[in-house]
């Protein structure tokens, strides 16, 4: 029988139990992932990120994503799809935006524009936007 000199031994099931123990604890990966939640009036797939969903009395705030089924054509280049942190007034049917980003591509990744709002105020949810599907989804029937 081959023996393991002791001080790898143990380094190896430190390792071990490390790993066990971060999957053990680690969210599971469907939870972290963006989840549709409807489509807008444009039929664009609209997306909540689960973990980013906090709720403070009628106010709930959430990141939002959206694929555009056909590039937003702008300056500089087209948009195919957004990400949005927004706040929800759940009684009053009202939406701030806090921040947007604009991508080159429809993963994601390729940050094409990035706005942070300066002063953001509560607008009205507009019908068959992606605040609207987002409104609908999060926002509890009362």
């Amino acid at each position: 029988m081959h023996s393991v000199p002791s001080g790898i031994a143990q380094h190896t099931r430190v390792a071990l139990v490390t790993a066990v123990l971060l999957v053990a604890v680690s969210p599971p990966v469907s939870a972290q992932r963006p989840r549709e939640i409807g489509r807008t009036a444009a039929n664009n797939p609209v997306l909540v990120e689960p973990r980013t969903v906090t709720r403070e009395g009628a106010l709930l705030s959430a990141t939002i994503r959206v694929k555009f089924a056909k590039a937003v054509k702008v300056p500089g280049g087209d948009w195919w799809s957004s990400r949005t942190r927004l706040v929800f007034d759940c009684t009053n049917r009202q939406v701030k935006v806090l921040e947007s980003w604009y991508y080159g591509d429809t993963t994601w990744r390729r940050i094409a524009s990035h706005t942070v709002s300066g002063q953001p105020a509560f607008g009205t949810v507009m019908g068959g936007s992606m605040t609207s599907v987002g409104y609908d989804a999060l926002c509890p029937v009362r």
